[in-house]
């Protein structure tokens, strides 16, 4: 049988597609900017389920057509984002904490899913489709599905690595094209702006990044980078769970080459993307770089083995022993564990590894200090105080591994906001 004949005869109408989910199902979905909306919105819309039907995400971006039938569809979500956050904390959805490099471990372990719905590139001369910008955990559930359910979209950019799909493992194929979902942040803001400044200087020549999306790594890069600004590095790598339209820029200015990169070298190791569509064109066909499975991204030995490794995360609050929340607001689950404590113990068993957490001094305009005497009651702890060494805001970088309590209280006390740090003093 021709490829093009094995091809036609799994292809099907969206609604065909999504008709072959059975009900009380469990359904992988995949995330982020892969998210097939067309199959999720078909899916949403069949009146002949009676439930529940159980969606199992990373991220989904967008309207979330699931959360208009609670009755029907419940959301088992590894990290929650605008779609189903209220969902989750009001009871009607589910958050599953866990590390990003361990869900394809949940999946292997779980009971087999029923079916996964994935959005891939069209097909290549030897029958090879690619899950594109986000591969995540989607291999595991590609080898566990009973089936396995793809829209094939002309705009998802064919991108090399562990990323490929054949024909012969897919049930059924709908075709539809559509915009991929873009996230252009904002330009950084002056206080992002001297995170950024502070955190250059722990960069060394050679080093290999991890960076996510948002205004500090967007800043950092681009003063390694700009070669008027005195912090400019040389043959920079990257090794990361995410990349977004900052790094085209750190490639096409020479900085970025991967050319010292002790793991992968002279590749841009990711496991998803989001930005603009300038960003995805960019990865269309780029042999610099490769997708792979968040079990191998994101495994802190794998990411030990990147020689002076730097990390860089986020948290919304840090009190004054070091510990970091990062998933929630009090008891209010906000995201997730993502990838921070992977990449936070990966680049300190790296040899000259930098594990950063940075964070602004302030929220609410400035009217509650994120550096706190003590976590609020409920809040989760993400990266625990025995893992913490830099920790960044605008005010300044320390350095807590190795400091005792009363240590480190001091020294996070240092890069607080002026305005609260009698008031932390106090609360020793």
């Amino acid at each position: 049988m021709s490829l093009e004949t094995h091809y036609l005869r799994k292809r099907v109408s969206v609604q065909e597609a999504a008709a072959m989910v059975p009900d009380r199902a469990s359904v992988y979905v995949s995330g982020n900017a892969a998210t097939p909306r067309a199959l999720v919105s078909a899916l949403a819309a069949r009146d002949d389920l009676g439930g529940p039907v159980h969606i199992d995400h990373v991220l989904l971006l967008g309207d979330d057509p699931f959360s208009r039938r609670p009755e029907v569809f419940r959301h088992r979500a590894w990290f929650v984002g605008p779609a189903d956050r209220d969902a989750v904390n009001e009871g009607r959805a589910d958050y599953i904490p866990v590390h990003l490099h361990q869900i394809p471990e949940v999946i292997r372990r779980g009971p087999r899913p029923d079916v996964a719905l994935l959005q891939v590139s069209p097909p290549d001369e030897h029958g090879f489709l690619s899950l594109g910008v986000e591969v995540m955990a989607a291999r595991a559930a590609i080898d566990r599905a009973e089936r396995v359910i793809v829209q094939v979209n002309e705009a998802m950019p064919r991108v090399h690595g562990d990323s490929f799909i054949h024909l012969s493992q897919i049930t059924a194929l709908c075709e539809h094209d559509e915009p991929l979902p873009e996230l252009v942040p904002p330009p950084p803001t002056a206080d992002q702006q001297a995170i950024a400044r502070h955190i250059a200087p722990l960069v060394p020549d050679g080093a290999t990044l991890q960076l996510g999306i948002g205004g500090v790594p967007d800043a950092v890069l681009k003063l390694l980078c700009d070669p008027t600004g005195g912090q400019t590095r040389a043959d920079l790598g990257i090794h990361t769970e995410m990349i977004s339209d900052g790094l085209i820029d750190a490639v096409d200015s020479g900085v970025v080459t991967g050319r010292q990169k002790s793991l992968h070298r002279g590749k841009v190791i990711l496991t998803f993307a989001m930005g603009s569509r300038r960003l995805y064109d960019f990865l269309e066909d780029n042999p610099l770089v490769e997708a792979h499975p968040c079990d191998y991204v994101n495994n802190p030995g794998v990411i030990a083995r990147n020689d002076r490794m730097v990390a860089i995360n986020s948290a919304l609050s840090v009190d004054l022993t070091g510990q970091v929340n990062a998933d929630s607001i009090g008891p209010r689950i906000y995201s997730g564990f993502g990838g921070q404590l992977d990449f936070i113990r990966g680049a300190a068993a790296s040899e000259g590894g930098v594990p950063i957490i940075a964070l602004p001094s302030t929220a609410r305009g400035g009217t509650l200090s994120r550096i706190v005497p003590r976590l609020k009651p409920g809040a989760g702890v993400v990266t625990t105080r025995a893992d913490v060494h830099w920790v960044v805001t605008e005010h300044g970088a320390v350095n807590l591994f190795g400091l005792s309590l009363r240590e480190r209280a001091q020294a996070l006390i240092r890069i607080a906001d002026p305005r609260f740090r009698e008031e932390l003093q106090r609360s020793l």
